[in-house]
């Protein structure tokens, strides 16, 4: 069995209707959500602002390399274009960290960097990360709580919760 954590990122389109079409794509799979979040953009910052969730789910079938061919799957079904290097799109699907049977899974593979190497200074993922989580550690890096506070007070600048737009129809799992 493998557990991933999955950071979601939409800015184009219907935000939440991609953010939520990962989450029934999981199914059973599917372990925690975080709530959402509204961030302004990191990189290019003259786009729409991203609506941004993390996701934790387990898959006794899947790997790392199966995570991430499976996210840039959903990525293509959401019409995501790769034009720009962090620029506008309708799904990103990043895999910040995968367990295996073993323990954690690294990679320094160009195409699958594990753990994520922009996890520790990015509060768009630390924050949903820890309220999904608030146990979780980033392999190598630490506890996130602590990697969170690191950021200082302006950490969480442009970084808002958005209650109102539930992952799931029916509220929060």
């Amino acid at each position: 069995m493998t557990r991933a954590v999955l950071s979601l990122g939409s800015n184009l389109g219907d935000r939440i209707g991609h953010l939520r079409a990962v989450v029934a794509d999981l199914g059973p799979a599917l372990v925690v959500a975080s709530p959402v979040f509204e961030t302004a953009p990191w990189g290019v910052t003259d786009q729409p602002d991203f609506l941004n969730a993390v996701l934790i789910a387990d898959d006794p079938a899947r790997d790392a390399w199966g995570w991430l061919r499976h996210g840039q799957a959903l990525e293509d079904v959401s019409g995501r274009v790769r034009e720009q290097r962090w620029g506008p799109r309708t799904l990103d699907v990043d895999i910040v960290q995968v367990d295996g049977p073993d323990g954690p899974v690294l990679s320094d593979d160009p195409e699958l960097l594990l753990p994520h190497p922009g996890t520790p200074e990015r509060a768009t993922v630390l924050l949903p990360w820890l309220l999904a989580d608030p146990a979780a550690v980033l392999h190598g890096h630490g506890p996130v709580g602590d990697l969170l506070e690191r950021l200082g007070p302006g950490g969480r600048d442009g970084v808002h919760r958005r209650d109102d737009l539930p992952l799931h129809p029916g509220g929060p799992r």
